[in-house]
């Protein structure tokens, strides 16, 4: 090997090795393996960020943007109304769940998909008596093999056709993907739905019940001479931290204050409202000094976390309680309500955290939220509601639909049409149709200005743009060639099959523990080199990546999916091989005559 080759190797193997410990973000990781390519003069300085302006890229913010248009105007909730019938029988109501779902995610982003019918899919396992998990797990890995069927539908497939239009000079089309994404996403399906509910397991999912919140909140008055009188808000709390208890409302002269401010003094004759287990709950009352309040109706100290009929009359604001998902991209993950300041920005509480199965109620103030929590809130309906949009969290209730402005739903679905059929039908290039329709969509209202860059991931965006010249630098150097060259040596001659599953295995293993665009990045190149080596056409080769990228289904980290479904479906990290490693096994049989018969070497 030579000096380049062994600098890449060692830049990627780094690279691979941050990717699946998932110590530091994913675009933090892939923008360290760009500059470490260019301080080391593999990429050269003035095509650093030559990856920003690839056309896979700027397509996939595109997409992210109609996605969000299709949500907000009420075009998916229009289409869900009409698709999902009034069933008595669950299995037919899950099924045409999971259809629904990879249809959506073959034109708009899965993740969004899948965030837009999750409260569905909660509340169809409630009304048909059914284990969360059975109906999650389905409707994610539905959503992912639906986004398999279109150049759009995920962002390997993006991947992909760049590096084909690179190689060949003319990209894959808007349904290239399609006969052998249908043919996977059929039999994938019908496995799912057949065989699910024996190899999911059962499990018991944290909902607002679960978390048993009532039972810990309780009222306490600030007597004559107590150390809490003259104490700010933040104060209190700071002295209560060690107990796990927090302030979730202050009561004064009749009025309640939900999230009370942390800069408000408290004063004699006050009452605080304090949630925590029943035994710090008394070492904190001890710690500032109070006396537990009586009820108006008997001495029971003991308060329900929602005031009765009574008292939200005489209340100074309503409040509710309201479950969210933290969402993979959610701006919340790695901070702490303390960090976030819920109170003074948004005047909410948090009073619990399920975490893969585990509740808590304690130390909510400093807990690090991470994705997949589901998180049981308090405070007015509007304000959480807000509090989610803005931090990428998704409601778990079951939400009421939107009303746009009359016509933006149409508007919305029948600009993703057309720029679906002018990117199918050659007009322009897909990041060119999409960008007009993101740019239409914003001129005409149907989404706000303002909201564009907010429905963008750009997480996902600095990936792309910074692993495509890392990837090229593959390319380069030679290594891909040198790694094609000794992994063909080892098949026997005739047996261009045996490529085919090899690098789809390989990439879906990656795959299942590292971001799926990154995957598609690092393997394209070898699967290229390895066609250049068997003197075959391209194409087989890269669709075996395309398929492998977008077939993680074995651990909750393999794709943003997966992970959304871990805590709200009560799911360990454990659950996910028993159907997605037969169904893995089952894309590679299918695919692979497939992808020979379609594309033929």
């Amino acid at each position: 090997m030579s000096q380049p080759q062994i600098t890449i190797a060692l830049i990627l193997g780094a690279t691979i090795v941050l990717f699946l410990w998932g110590r530091w973000r994913h675009d933090i990781v892939a923008l360290s393996a760009l500059l470490a390519c260019v301080v080391t003069g593999l990429v050269p300085t003035d095509a650093a960020f030559s990856g920003f302006a690839h056309p896979a890229v700027i397509t996939v913010a595109a997409i992210l943007v109609l996605s969000r248009a299709l949500q907000t105007s009420g075009a998916v909730d229009a289409l869900t109304r009409l698709a999902l019938p009034e069933s008595s029988q669950p299995d037919l109501a899950v099924a045409a769940l999971v259809v629904l779902a990879a249809f959506l995610s073959a034109f708009m982003n899965n993740v969004g998909a899948l965030a837009l019918l999750m409260p569905i899919a909660i509340q169809m396992a409630k009304q048909y008596e059914l284990p969360t998990g059975r109906v999650l797990m389905p409707l994610a890995f539905g959503s992912i093999l639906g986004g398999m069927t279109t150049l759009i539908g995920t962002p390997p497939n993006l991947i992909v056709a760049g590096f084909r239009e690179e190689t060949a000079g003319a990209s894959f089309t808007m349904f290239d993907f399609a006969p052998v994404g249908l043919a996977v996403s059929v039999i994938g399906l019908l496995f799912i739905l057949i065989f699910g509910r024996w190899l999911i397991p059962t499990r018991t999912r944290s909902d607002a019940e679960d978390f048993d919140t009532g039972h810990y909140l309780t009222e306490a008055s600030i007597p004559e001479g107590s150390k809490a009188i003259g104490l700010r808000i933040r104060e209190a709390e700071d002295i209560i931290e060690s107990t796990g208890a927090q302030v979730v409302a202050l009561i004064r002269g009749g009025s309640r204050l939900t999230a009370p401010h942390g800069n408000t003094k408290l004063q004699e004759q006050d009452t605080l409202v304090i949630e925590a287990e029943p035994k710090p709950l008394m070492q904190a009352i001890g710690l500032l000094g109070l006396e537990m309040a009586p009820a108006p109706e008997d001495d029971a100290t003991v308060a329900a976390p929602q005031t009765d009929e009574a008292e939200t009359a005489e209340s100074a604001e309503a409040t509710d309680l309201m479950e969210v998902v933290v969402m993979p991209t959610a701006s919340i993950i790695g901070r702490s309500a303390l960090s976030l300041r819920l109170r003074a920005r948004y005047g909410v509480n948090i009073l619990a955290i399920s975490r893969q199965g585990h509740r808590t109620v304690a130390r909510l103030r400093s807990t690090r939220f991470r994705p997949s929590d589901v998180l049981l809130m308090q405070g007015p309906i509007d304000q959480l509601q807000e509090f989610a949009f803005n931090h990428g969290c998704v409601p778990l209730a079951d939400r009421s639909l939107r009303v746009p402005q009359p016509g933006h739903a149409w508007l919305a679905g029948l600009t993703l049409l057309a720029a679906v059929a002018g990117a199918a039908f050659g007009l322009l290039p897909a990041a060119i149709t999409f960008c007009l329709g993101s740019i239409l969509l914003a001129l005409t209202g149907v989404l706000a200005v303002d909201k564009i860059y907010e429905a963008i991931d750009w997480p996902v965006v600095i990936l792309l743009g910074a692993l495509i010249p890392v990837a090229q630098a593959m390319s380069t150097t030679g290594l891909a060639d040198l790694l094609a060259h000794g992994g063909v040596a080892l098949i026997p001659a005739d047996t261009i099959w045996l490529i085919i599953v090899g690098l789809m295995v390989i990439t879906m293993t990656l795959s299942d523990f590292m971001n799926n665009a990154a995957t598609a990045a690092v393997m394209c190149p070898v699967a290229l080199s390895a066609a250049a080596t068997l003197g075959i056409q391209p194409e087989p080769a890269l669709m075996a990546v395309a398929v492998g990228a977008s077939c993680a289904f074995l651990t909750p980290i393999g794709h943003q999916n997966n992970t959304l479904i871990l805590s709200p479906g009560g799911f360990r990290f454990g659950d996910y091989w028993r159907l997605g490693l037969p169904l893995e096994a089952l894309v590679v049989a299918t695919a692979t005559p497939m992808i020979l018969l379609v594309w033929p070497p």
